[in-house]
């Protein structure tokens, strides 16, 4: 089956975006690490593996359908590195950046009748929601606590990790 040439250059498209997301991730787990806060350290860990993982499902999936990948190179992490709170709004600014992203897709493939790919794009839909929600919370943690209490969200991020998640 064949996609259409639109669908699969975005789908090509987001594969760069989730490498590229996992490639800030990286970025925002090392400095969580240099700061002395592990647990965030290894929350950002965490979810620079899940968007690993989400960029090979697409890949993954363009051929499936067996239509041609384009790897594309990734930028350098961005973002504003010099306090927890403005990582995790990095954070929360790139996950929305995805969620528009992906529906973007999904409007591509409505244009162009790809109903396989409509379908296929609905778990990164739903997934989004849980990643913008996530990253919402911890930015209210990071908020609320302050830089004096940072701490706090050491131990309430060490409980998130502690609860499987699916990816």
């Amino acid at each position: 089956m064949m996609i259409p040439q639109p669908v699969v250059d975005k789908l090509n498209q987001q594969i760069a975006n989730e490498f590229g997301a996992a490639h800030n991730y990286l970025a925002m787990a090392c400095r969580f690490d240099e700061l002395g806060l592990k647990k965030l350290s290894e929350f950002f860990f965490r979810q620079s593996d899940e968007e690993r993982e989400h960029g090979r499902k697409i890949l993954d999936y363009v051929l499936e359908v067996g239509a041609l990948v384009k790897l594309q190179s990734t930028p350098e992490p961005s973002g504003d590195m010099s306090s927890p709170k403005s990582i995790v709004s990095s954070a929360l600014e790139q996950e929305k950046e995805v969620t528009r992203q992906i529906n973007e897709i999904a409007a591509t493939a409505e244009a162009n009748k790809d109903f396989a790919t409509r379908s296929f794009i609905n778990w990164f839909i739903d997934e989004q929601v849980e990643e913008v929600s996530t990253m919402s919370e911890l930015l209210n943690l990071v908020e609320l606590a302050g830089d004096s209490h940072l701490l706090q969200v050491e131990m309430r991020v060490a409980k998130m990790l502690a609860v499987p998640h699916s990816s």
